[in-house]
């Protein structure tokens, strides 16, 4: 096979996390009875007239600053004019010569190398509605559609032709995922699609600086899905042309099952859309003080905690691990700098709190029973040796079910740990009196005999013995026998 390089595109639809929709007062929630959320301006009826959502608009610009693009003072919205069962107008209010926003760029990291990929514009967008088929598409008897999600106000995110690989184009798809969930525009939930792709794929021989025949892979909802489409499309269009075929340019879907792509319509042109100014809106203007209130009002990227937990001595690695989402990012912000000790708050939440919840699920890390000054006060106990190791597990069980604090428990079921040294003595001298040959081993140079009588001292006192004076004893009396 000739030697070919890869050249990708992504076009990235998140919708906005917004109450209302894009031109309307519809509800934006998900999961209500079919064309329950709809209204005159959602299904374009004749004399209904859109408003825009000015909140849909400030987060728009929330990601455009977080992405370093350049957003347009003067933007306007256009009809995008085709025919499909689910568009309710025949057209969607969306954008095109004049975006909301230009010009950025977004930071992956592939098997180790860096790369800079350019954001080519940033747009908003109205979603359309849903069909619902009875059995597949090829199949089905019948067609209905839901108008519910119409109307829905979606954000178009077009990376420049960087990418060259499908590992390239999944770790993009991550990266920015992240950034819209931090920056609490969109859920990214892609099951429900909140978050879709179309792929852009073509290839060309290497060195070429002559751009191939562009396919589209259009409405990818899985990162899996979107890196294995993209393989599978790089090896088909490779062979086509080793075997002195020509493409076309068309739109492709993904078909799991077979693990393949399948032709869906010949690919349009801009010019076949039809775009022109929407007359029923005027054009949007973006003030530079709208601009800083925006920008102040933006809540922290991922970096900005992984910065804070490297200044506390955490690793590059460590902290992402500490920031799937952005409320687990600021429970463990939270919990760490106010522990008496960071690494040991650090250790509980990755090995423990994981446990028990999805950490990249906001609302359940919100209202996990465990609040960061729960792990504070379990270490504490810790730290100052209150508890040992072995029961802080049994309270952190227990506060998992009541969620009572650590102090709490301890004092109510007599956890305490011993640390007196005439009531370990006794326990000790009974150990050693129970076990002569452990000690014997133990004076014949055995180092293994003193963690068995540790263990048995500690078995005695139910885990409650300090360790560190059970060692104290045993070696002194040892020492004396």
């Amino acid at each position: 096979m000739t030697t070919y390089q890869t050249v990708i595109g992504l076009e990235v639809h998140a919708q906005l996390l917004t109450r209302t929709k894009m031109f309307c007062g519809c509800s934006t929630a998900f999961g209500a009875e079919p064309n329950t959320q709809t209204c005159p301006i959602c299904q374009g009826m004749p004399g209904s007239l859109p408003v825009v959502n000015r909140r849909a608009v400030e987060l728009g610009m929330r990601t455009a600053l977080a992405l370093g693009c350049t957003v347009n003072a003067h933007n306007r919205f256009a009809r995008k004019h085709y025919y499909y069962p689910d568009i309710p107008k025949n057209y969607q209010i969306s954008q095109y010569e004049e975006p909301l926003a230009e010009h950025g760029q977004l930071s992956i990291e592939v098997g180790g190398a860096a790369r800079e990929i350019g954001i080519q514009r940033l747009h908003l967008e109205e979603d359309v509605g849903k069909l619902v088929h009875e059995g597949t598409l090829e199949t089905a008897r019948s067609s209905q559609v839901d108008f519910n999600r119409a109307g829905v106000p979606l954000m178009e995110i077009v990376s420049k032709p960087d990418l060259r690989s499908p590992d390239e184009a999944g770790a993009y798809l991550r990266k920015l995922r992240e950034i819209v969930r931090f920056l609490k525009v969109c859920d990214g939930n892609m099951e429900e699609g909140s978050l879709r792709c179309d792929a852009n794929v073509s290839i060309r021989p290497a060195g070429s600086a002559e751009l191939g025949t562009k396919v589209e892979i259009k409405n990818l909802n899985s990162f899996r899905h979107v890196e294995q489409a993209l393989e599978y499309e790089v090896r088909r269009q490779a062979r086509a042309l080793d075997a002195g075929e020509r493409l076309v340019q068309e739109t492709r879907l993904w078909d799991p099952d077979g693990a393949r792509t399948v032709s869906m319509r010949s690919k349009e042109f801009a010019h076949d859309y039809r775009y022109f100014p929407e007359p029923d809106l005027p054009p949007l203007a973006i003030s530079d003080a709208w601009l800083t209130e925006v920008r102040a009002g933006s809540p922290p990227r991922p970096e900005t905690f992984r910065a804070k937990l490297a200044e506390l001595g955490f690793t590059a690695q460590e902290a992402r691990l500490a920031t799937p989402s952005a409320a687990m990012a600021e429970y463990v912000l939270q919990t760490v700098t106010g522990s008496a000790d960071a690494r040991a708050a650090f250790n509980w939440i990755v090995n423990d709190v994981y446990r028990f919840i999805e950490p990249e699920d906001e609302a359940a890390v919100r209202s996990f029973a465990i609040q960061p000054r729960h792990v504070q006060g379990l270490v504490g106990l810790i730290k100052d040796g209150t508890i040992s190791g072995k029961i802080a597990k049994d309270v952190f069980e227990a506060m998992v079910e009541t969620g009572q604090g650590a102090a709490a428990i301890v004092e109510s079921r007599g956890l305490k740990q011993v640390a007196d040294t005439g009531e370990l003595g006794r326990v000790v001298d009974r150990i050693l009196a129970e076990h002569p040959k452990v000690v014997d081993d133990w004076k014949a140079g055995k180092k293994a005999a003193m963690g068995f009588l540790v263990g048995q001292v500690m078995k005695a006192t139910s885990g409650k013995a300090n360790p560190a004076v059970v060692n104290a004893l045993l070696g002194e009396k040892l020492s004396t026998i």
